[in-house]
């Protein structure tokens, strides 16, 4: 969302309203930006068209990343830096390193995906909260509209987002 937008804001009472507004929007040529709901609402995103998540994917990149970095400090240290032998055991025995691979496979994932929710979000400090109505954090549902993104005029938009069943229309600009 660049700056100085323009945008037409639908708001719903019910939850199935919006779900249905989305598909009945969509199907007359209107480019969605989003929908901000209270909750979330299982088959909005299947809806609104969005592409499945790469987050499972990202989150074994960062448990092979620690599960790596687990393993070679553990091997540098017992192996060739400092090599002690424990209770008889080889420098190099593996089921014991296992404890500590697990857990630093665990601490990158997490870490990792952390940061990978607050980047793919734009939630970085100092960010300024784009907040279309306050009752959408309450017990309303909002549709967004980006109207520089559609063909259709403002007041088309307007019309086919009262026809959808919004109660109440907005024109809100960032």
């Amino acid at each position: 969302m660049d700056t100085n937008q323009k945008y037409l804001v639908g708001i719903y009472e019910d939850e199935d309203e919006v779900l249905h507004a989305v598909s009945e929007v969509r199907g007359k040529g209107v480019k969605i930006e989003e929908v901000y709901t209270p909750f979330p609402i299982h088959g909005l995103d299947v809806a609104l068209g969005h592409p499945r998540t790469r987050i499972p994917k990202a989150a074994f990149l960062f448990g092979l990343t620690g599960l790596t970095c687990a393993l070679s400090l553990i091997s540098y240290t017992m192996v060739f830096d400092w090599p002690m032998i424990i209770g008889g055991k080889d420098a190099f025995a593996l089921p014991d390193w296992i404890p500590v691979s697990f857990e630093g496979t665990v601490l990158f994932t997490a870490f990792g995906m952390v940061f990978t929710f607050l980047a793919s979000n734009g939630l970085w400090p100092g960010k300024e909260p784009r907040l279309f109505d306050l009752r959408g954090t309450d017990d309303k549902f909002i549709m967004a509209v980006n109207l520089g993104s559609n063909r259709l005029s403002e007041n088309e938009i307007e019309s086919v987002l009262k026809e959808s069943g919004a109660i109440e229309v907005n024109v809100k600009q960032f």
